[in-house]
């Protein structure tokens, strides 16, 4: 005998189940919400184009997410930790002089901002340098971690000092200034369709600006 069903009872449960949000990948929604930014940047992206992107509803975006500009942060910290494996690896690989390691660097960039399974040019370079008034915390954010890198470039310029591959009147603070201008350049250059070669020979070009090593000291004749 087929037990009745409570029509009431049915109507709620269908309630509660079309009410549920839909099981995603939150990392694979992350990564497409990143690659969104990345091509339009913050203001150039739409809620719309997030949750399209991202393949979910407007619920499960505010329920995993919190918001937009939270979203945003959580994209370009996701895009530092996958840029920041190869950048710093070559940076501080132990086993190069510095002059080696820009060199290695500024090819590895070339490859990078290039590459065909995501937008060209660097996510962090260009971001947030156009935003309204209201956006001035965004701004301040990706201003901060272009210094970061910049930093970093400098550290391993005064390591190279230490070293003595570098030599000691060389401004560090200077010289990481230019490379990281460099580097942003490349970025531009790149989503404006520049080719991976041309870049290449910008980081070339740029390695000519390399500090001079001083030349050792002779010892006198002997009197």
């Amino acid at each position: 005998m087929t037990p009745k069903i409570n029509q009431g009872t049915k109507l709620e449960e269908g309630r509660r189940g079309r009410g549920r949000p839909a099981v995603f990948d939150r990392g694979t929604a992350l990564n497409a919400a990143m690659k969104l930014f990345w091509e339009r940047g913050y203001e150039g992206t739409s809620f719309d184009d997030l949750i399209a992107a991202m393949g979910i509803s407007a619920s499960s975006f505010y329920n995993s997410f919190g918001s937009k500009e939270a979203l945003y942060g959580e994209a370009t910290r996701s895009y530092l930790e996958w840029a920041g494996q190869w950048f710093f690896a070559i940076l501080n690989d132990p086993s190069i002089d510095t002059k080696t390691a820009f060199a290695r660097l500024f090819e590895a960039t070339a490859e990078e901002f290039t590459r065909g399974d995501h937008p060209l040019g660097c996510m962090i370079s260009l971001a947030g340098t156009h935003c309204s008034p209201g956006m001035k915390n965004v701004r301040d954010k990706m201003a901060e971690y272009r210094a970061f890198s910049e930093s970093a470039m400098a550290e391993r310029m005064r390591k190279g000092v230490a070293n003595g591959d570098l030599s000691e009147d060389t401004d560090c603070d200077m010289l990481a200034a230019y490379y990281s201008a460099v580097a942003r350049g490349l970025a531009v250059q790149a989503r404006d369709g520049a080719s991976r070669e041309k870049l290449s020979e910008i980081g070339r070009l740029a390695m000519r600006a390399w500090p001079a090593a001083k030349p050792e000291k002779r010892a006198g004749p002997a009197s």
